[in-house]
């Protein structure tokens, strides 16, 4: 038998077993001691694999300080977990920018929880490739934002570490999943942040917490070094108080990473060039569908046609247009994510069948910790384990398959108009932030994290298509809540986004008024 170092253990007859009938297999007894020998003299590979990886990291060698536990006196919204300070050399696109990273964003030596207390403590080597290029373009890094736990409810209460409050009335929640980033953004904590968007999570909190929200062409930013939840719709971005620091993010953190498995082709373009350019003969296309779900709010409605008016005093045209999948793309979503998702957390996020980089660090944090302290997680992840197992496993991935299968339609239902229209208009969100509830039971908790009252139906369907969407805010209910109007793009056009946005911005002024 070949001799392993005491951190391999060779399996047991019992894990022969377990782990035969799992595949359905039913060994005999002398299968079983068989195939015990047999893996365990198999194994000698690993040993030589983790002595290569072992001199060939390359981590971070410098140790920094991991910072500390915002209190309520510093943080009365609870948007933060850790403040930290984490710097680079001056010089560069983010030069004198503080920057808050969202809880599922590697910054090496500092805690990463992803909004859970399973990964409490657990502390990355690595710097994700968003950290590494913030702190290239001269950014300090001075907060780990708070975050829905594991990043699967976006109504902004769901974190282990407590709700995250509205920056315009305690009594209301943020939104989320990147709940923290956009509320830090909006009470001035930090410059700019980052945020990740795989149903909304980037765009809701944004449009409930009255900040800019940018995610941008699936690929164009690298996802590497953040926890995933599906390779073929994680997406990260920008959350900022303007535009154009939305754009200034943007131009700093685009661009290939070819060890992210995510990226085909990047185009990266001139995103601060696109400030001030203005919207003078631009084609906008107002989709009818997304002003029609049930639960929206008139003022919503309202306030983003009002916005589009506004767009048409600058020079624009628009006109209203149907894409009937667009109300199907909520469905396809559903289908991809939950079993996408599943098979996710069974490779203890990292996945499978990839080329990049594979983050083994984060998989033995999360791997341990979810044997040891599943009872721990908040409903929302218990029942995307459970149902997308479920379909998986019952249903042998033919929901998850017809649903990618429909992708291609769903995408060139947008392409189709976006040959005509430069930019598709909606609301964000059909509402506005939800109240914050105290005693709430389980169910509707859940209902509320995962798209109650339809408030991920117009964002959703970008994070299956991957077109560019930005959230900007537009005005607010009658009760002072803030509301969104999201401009989507053609891949890789995230330039005459920008310029929508900013020149609506800059019309209303929405900044000088938003508190």
């Amino acid at each position: 038998m070949t001799h392993l170092p005491p951190t391999l253990r060779p399996p047991t007859r019992e894990d022969v077993r377990d782990i035969a009938e799992q595949y359905h297999m039913n060994l005999s007894e002398e299968e079983v001691e068989d195939f015990r020998d047999l893996a365990a003299e198999k194994m000698g590979y690993c040993k030589r694999i983790d002595e290569l990886s072992d001199r060939s990291m390359d981590r971070v060698p410098a140790r920094r300080d991991p910072g500390y536990r915002a209190t309520a006196e510093e943080d009365p919204k609870n948007a933060v977990v850790t403040v930290c300070h984490v710097e680079s050399e001056d010089g560069g696109l983010l030069d004198g920018y503080e920057v808050g990273v969202k809880d599922n964003v590697a910054v090496a030596g500092v805690e990463m929880t992803n909004g859970s207390k399973v990964l409490e403590g657990y502390q990355p080597a690595y710097d994700a490739a968003v950290v590494e290029r913030l702190l290239e373009e001269g950014a300090t890094v001075t907060a780990k934002t708070n975050m829905s736990e594991m990043a699967v409810s976006g109504s902004g209460e769901m974190s282990a570490f407590g709700p995250v409050l509205n920056p315009f009335d305690d009594g209301y929640l943020s939104g989320g999943s990147s709940s923290g980033s956009a509320v830090a953004v909006a009470t001035d904590m930090v410059d700019v942040a980052i945020g990740t968007d795989q149903a909304g999570s980037l765009r809701t909190p944004a449009s409930w917490s009255g900040c800019v929200g940018f995610k941008p062409t699936h690929g164009l930013v690298s996802f590497r070094g953040v926890a995933p939840l599906g390779h073929s719709f994680d997406h990260v971005g920008p959350m900022a108080g303007t535009v154009p620091d939305a754009a200034r993010t943007l131009q700093a953190i685009a661009g290939k990473d070819p060890k992210d498995p995510r990226q085909g082709e990047v185009e990266v373009g001139d995103y601060l060039g696109a400030v001030g350019e203005g919207v003078d003969g631009l084609q906008v296309g107002v989709v009818r569908e997304a002003f029609e779900f049930e639960g929206g709010e008139e003022a919503v409605n309202a306030g983003v046609r009002d916005a589009v008016a506004e767009l048409e005093a600058l020079g624009a045209t628009a006109e209203e247009v149907s894409i009937p999948w667009h109300v199907d793309g909520f469905f396809v979503w559903l289908a991809v994510e939950n079993e996408e998702t599943a098979v996710m957390w069974d490779a203890d996020g990292t996945g499978y069948f990839a080329d990049g980089h594979y983050d083994t660090d984060l998989a033995a944090a999360f791997g341990k910790a979810r044997r040891a302290q599943a009872e721990e997680f908040a409903p929302t992840a218990k029942l995307k384990c459970i149902l997308g197992q479920y379909l998986k496993q019952e249903y042998y991935g033919r929901y998850h398959g017809k649903a990618s299968n429909l992708r291609p339609k769903l995408r060139d239902a947008y392409d189709d108009k976006l040959e005509t229209f430069d930019v598709l208009a909606m609301p964000t969100t059909p509402m506005t932030a939800f109240e914050l509830e105290e005693d709430i039971g389980r169910k509707e908790a859940v209902n509320r994290a995962q798209g109650k009252k339809g408030r991920t139906r117009n964002t959703m369907p970008f994070d299956m298509t991957g077109h560019p969407a930005i959230s900007v805010p537009c005005g607010r209910n009658e009760t002072g809540l803030p509301v969104g109007l999201m401009l989507v793009g053609s891949h890789f056009d995230e330039e005459v986004v920008l310029a929508a946005a900013d020149a609506f911005e800059r019309e209303t002024d929405w900044v000088e008024r938003r508190y």
